[in-house]
């Protein structure tokens, strides 16, 4: 498996292999109906709607209730001179109403300003990739296990903190908001990244020290809706604008054992005979979370990968989310079974964006990647 195209040519089939070509045609496309990415990969100059809003503008940076990130935001779809993308994570679903579609909160970003939204589960489509490859070349016996490393930050800094002694099983990669930021600037130097989420911790994670170049702001879905009726948004009048950029796998990480279950489809793809079966385990909540890694610290390893989600539920849980955990996860699901690819490998978007990023050979993704690499020890 020495480049990409001779790892997809050995886990792609004839059926697959045609979608695949046919979706990458649409995605080197600089028409936005064809390529539904085109907002980072091909951007339109950034018209700022609050330059009319003088008013908007200065009761929102008197208000009290308006946040520092808050006011940031408003500042930067005012100020800045290029891109401004809205990251949003893939619990977002439902988030805004129950009949809100995903089209029409894009369509609310743009006319708040925003050049694009960008569900930043491609870049969990991407790591999800990375992590099955890493497993796949790591994992080699049975005492051998891997702590994802993805997306919350609070089981990263449980780990870091009071569990230095596995850190080394941590695989190096950013989470996806990390990622996302990164190539959104590298693509777009000149580009503004706003993150939206459930999750206060996120707000920390942007602004450690390694990796504090990715994100310029980060609000959760609670500041999202006090903004949306601040600057009188109706999600339900704007216009349906559907963007698939992501696959099942990737849109799953909202909820516990979505990373588990999205490494483990990749990895059958990579690897259908591999010798090592994939085994999980999962824990949600700072104490569940705490009990596992002390079970891994007495030498239980009744697993070889280790998915733990810092509130109970996963991303759907998190404090700043606006509906009930159960809700979230029930609408994730039903929004994955509408993905169009099923594992990062049938992703076009994943391929696209690997290729423009530099990425021929696996070596290199895996090991090379500074956009997506963390180091932990």
């Amino acid at each position: 498996m020495s480049t990409f195209k001779h790892l997809y040519k050995s886990v792609t089939d004839e059926k697959h292999g045609h979608k695949l070509e046919e979706g990458l045609e649409k995605v080197r496309s600089k028409d936005p109906e064809e390529n539904h990415l085109s907002c980072l990969l091909h951007p339109e100059e950034r018209i700022s709607s609050l330059k009319e809003k003088e008013v908007f503008m200065k009761e929102a940076m008197d208000d009290p209730e308006f946040t520092k990130d808050l006011k940031l935001t408003i500042d930067l779809l005012q100020n800045h001179k290029g891109p401004v993308y809205a990251l949003v994570a893939p619990a977002y679903i439902g988030q805004f109403g129950d009949h809100i579609t995903t089209g029409q909160i894009r369509s609310a970003f743009k006319e708040m300003g925003f050049t694009g939204m960008v569900e930043v589960a491609v870049f969990a489509d991407i790591l999800t990739f990375k992590e099955a490859l890493e497993f796949h070349d790591n994992i080699k016996d049975e005492n051998d296990f891997q702590l994802t490393s993805c997306c919350c930050p609070v089981w990263i800094s449980l780990i870091k903190k009071h569990f230095p002694k596995i850190v080394s099983h941590i695989p190096p990669a950013v989470s996806p908001m990390i990622a996302c930021g990164r190539v959104a600037k590298h693509l777009q130097p000149d580009a503004a990244t706003i993150f939206i989420g459930p999750c206060m911790a996120k707000k920390m994670e942007a602004k450690e020290e390694d990796i504090k170049d990715a994100i310029d702001c980060v609000l959760t879905f609670q500041e999202t809706e006090q903004l949306f009726e601040k600057m009188s948004i109706v999600l339900e009048n704007q216009i349906e604008s559907i963007r698939n950029h992501t696959s099942y796998a990737g849109r799953i990480y909202a909820r516990t054992g979505g990373v588990s279950k999205a490494v483990e489809m990749t990895i059958k793809r990579i690897d259908p005979n591999q010798k090592i079966k994939f085994k999980a385990k999962q824990a949600d909540g700072v104490m569940e979370c705490k009990k596992l890694l002390e079970e891994l610290l007495e030498g239980k390893v009744e697993a070889n990968f280790y998915e733990g989600m810092g509130c109970q539920g996963g991303c759907v849980g998190g404090p700043k989310r606006i509906i009930s955990t159960e809700k979230g996860k029930e609408n994730v699901e039903e929004y994955a079974k509408e993905a169009e690819f099923e594992t990062p490998l049938d992703n076009p978007y994943v391929i696209e964006l690997l290729h423009v990023l530099g990425f021929k050979t696996v070596k290199d993704f895996v090991e090379n990647s500074k956009l997506l690499t963390r180091k932990f020890t």
